[in-house]
C-alpha cells in the first residue's frame, strides 16, 4: 500500500480514536463492572447477593453492548495498529536496483 494512503488512513483512524477516548473509557469501566458482577455471582452462596450481582452485571453488560461510539473507537485503534505494522514492515524500493542489476551484467560481459 502506498505511504500516502497509509498516512490518510492513519490520520483518520487517529482522529476517530481521539474523539472516542471518553467512550472507550466508559466501555472499559462497563466491562470491569460486568466482570466484577459475574465474579461475585459465581462466588456467592447467598441468594440476594446473586440476584443483586446479576442485575448489576446485566445493566453494566447492556451499557457495554450499547456503547457504539466506543466500539467504533476500538475498531479505529485496531486500524491504527494495522497501519503501524504495514508502515514499519514495508520495504523501501530502491530506484537503483534495476540499474545495479544491469551494471553487474555489464561487468560480467566486459570480463
Amino acid at each position: 500500500m502506498n505511504k500516502f494512503w497509509l498516512t490518510v488512513i492513519g490520520i483518520t483512524a487517529a482522529i476517530v480514536t481521539l474523539s472516542n477516548l471518553g467512550s472507550i473509557a466508559g466501555l472499559a469501566v462497563s466491562l470491569l463492572i460486568t466482570y466484577i458482577g459475574v465474579k461475585w455471582y459465581f462466588s456467592s452462596s447467598k441468594t440476594w447477593v446473586k440476584i443483586t450481582s446479576a442485575i448489576v452485571a446485566a445493566i453494566a453488560g447492556l451499557s457495554a453492548v450499547f456503547n457504539v461510539p466506543a466500539i467504533l473507537g476500538v475498531i479505529a485503534v485496531y486500524v491504527l495498529y494495522i497501519v503501524w505494522k504495514k508502515w514499519n514492515n514495508e520495504e523501501a524500493v530502491s530506484d537503483f536496483s534495476y540499474f545495479e542489476k544491469q551494471w553487474q551484467e555489464l561487468k560480467k560481459k566486459s570480463v
